[in-house]
């Protein structure tokens, strides 16, 4: 029989005879059961099979390379190879080697990649939960090595199951700013995306033939009408997923996949305003809060308040002063001769590695490319070491490419949305440049080195 012309009234396949040897047996008689995970007959869900597996793997199939690709993006749009001040990672080798100039083009490149990343890392949470109660038997298989192939086969399990957690647990917590982990984040989530990537192609290598197998032994569209009443067990194979003692269905493949779809389509809901912004930030539940400085023109997201990195009054008061510096140039200005500057305009929003973005701030200021003509560098204008005033926290200083210092869009803000900009949002000045991750764009800026890395 075409195995895609089989039906749900199946006979259900005869139970599989205990290979254990008693191990763990408890008294025999009626209703008595082993409740060890290590035996096969412990797993009784008779949706449980390659076909489910295979469905959900699909899936992650084509969003796991999405989401690793827009982190391969975020990570260079912090142009580690630039600098040391920008590299959170120096120790990373051949792994940087796609590493690029970031562009400036579009203004929204990075809000829409790391939205993306973000928001998919998200929704793929109730699929990756499902894939792995799918497969979850295959874990506890004893013995747990049987030859040196299957040795390497549960240490690639072991790197992909162990890779998937860490990396989506420490991206959950991230997007909450929760730092509960050791370490820095940007280097602890690289280093886990690499390895996780790594047991992922190897996984899906070996897979891919059984995966194929698999979904084309059934018709998505027959289980998908097929009610919990008439859902039986695959065929045993060799994949183990499939139970010896199923026990009576309490779901439907049709109803695993509807739940599983609707939770990701209830995190999509709550996830993804953050990085459309607009009226629907309000509806971005897991987006980090309590970061919002009340309403008017300053009245949009932070990460990082004057207070909480050791900005003091006197740092940005009328003490403050900006040094522009250049080979054998150095300007030391206040604020009243940076605002006498040439002022020019840019609508530009703020996108940061937690996913969320705002809308176009319009900020006004003086563009970096004539401040670096005031530092020597009348022509093409190089790269620039930007420091703030700050004292806690990180990235409190960074190192901005030729070609995001060149842009006519890039500033040395000194306001936004037609007022003087907070404290909270950098106040006396600080910078905004198309496309940038939001940490880049430094706050409480205080010299600007033209022409010098770090």
């Amino acid at each position: 029989m075409d195995p895609d012309d089989s039906r749900p009234d199946a006979p259900p396949p005869p139970p599989v005879p205990d290979r254990s040897g008693g191990r763990g047996s408890a008294a025999a008689g009626p209703g008595s059961e082993r409740t060890e995970p290590a035996r096969p007959e412990f797993w009784r869900s008779p949706i449980r099979g390659p076909w489910l597996t295979s469905v959900l793997g699909a899936v992650l199939l084509v969003g796991v390379p999405v989401m690793f690709v827009t982190g391969l993006l975020s990570y260079a749009a912090y142009n580690p190879d630039l600098a040391a001040v920008n590299d959170q990672t120096p120790d990373k080798g051949w792994l940087g080697f796609y590493l690029f100039s970031w562009p400036t083009d579009p203004s929204w490149l990075y809000r829409l990649t790391q939205g993306v990343h973000v928001t998919l890392g998200v929704v793929l949470v109730p699929v990756l939960l499902a894939k792995l109660w799918s497969v979850i038997p295959r874990l506890f298989s004893w013995p747990p090595v049987r030859s040196p192939a299957h040795a390497l086969d549960r240490l690639s399990l072991l790197l992909l199951v162990g890779g998937a957690l860490f990396e989506f647990v420490t991206g959950l917590l991230n997007i909450q700013l929760h730092y509960l982990f050791p370490g820095s984040f940007y280097t602890l989530h690289f280093y886990g995306a690499w390895v996780f990537i790594g047991a992922f192609v190897v996984h899906t290598a070996f897979r891919i033939p059984v995966m194929v197998r698999a979904l084309r032994s059934r018709r998505l569209r027959t289980e998908m009408r097929t009610s919990t009443a008439a859902t039986l067990p695959e065929p045993p194979d060799a994949t183990g997923l499939v139970p010896p003692r199923p026990a009576p269905a309490t779901i439907s493949r049709r109803g695993a996949l509807g739940t599983v779809g609707l939770g990701s389509l209830v995190l999509f809901a709550v996830t993804a305003g953050q990085s459309i912004g607009g009226s629907l930030r309000r509806t971005a539940l897991l987006a980090p809060h309590g970061q919002q400085p009340g309403s008017g023109p300053n009245g949009f997201q932070i990460n990082k308040t004057a207070a909480s990195v050791g900005i003091r009054a006197s740092d940005i008061g009328p003490q403050w002063r900006l040094v522009v510096r250049g080979p054998g140039h150095e300007r030391v200005l206040t604020r009243e001769q940076v605002l006498a500057l040439p002022q020019h305009e840019a609508a530009l929003p703020i996108a940061c590695v937690e996913g969320w973005s705002t809308a176009d701030q319009h900020w006004s200021g003086v563009r970096l490319r004539d401040l670096a003509a005031m530092a020597g560098f009348p022509g093409q204008a190089p790269e620039v070491f930007v420091e703030s005033v700050e004292r806690g926290g990180s990235f409190g200083s960074t190192v901005l490419r030729a070609n995001q210092v060149q842009d006519p869009r890039s500033l040395l803000a000194l306001r936004v949305n037609g007022a003087d900009l907070s404290p909270d949002h950098g106040y006396p000045a600080r910078v905004i440049v198309p496309a940038n991750p939001g940490v880049h764009n430094t706050k409480w800026v205080t010299r600007l080195t033209f022409g010098a890395a770090s």
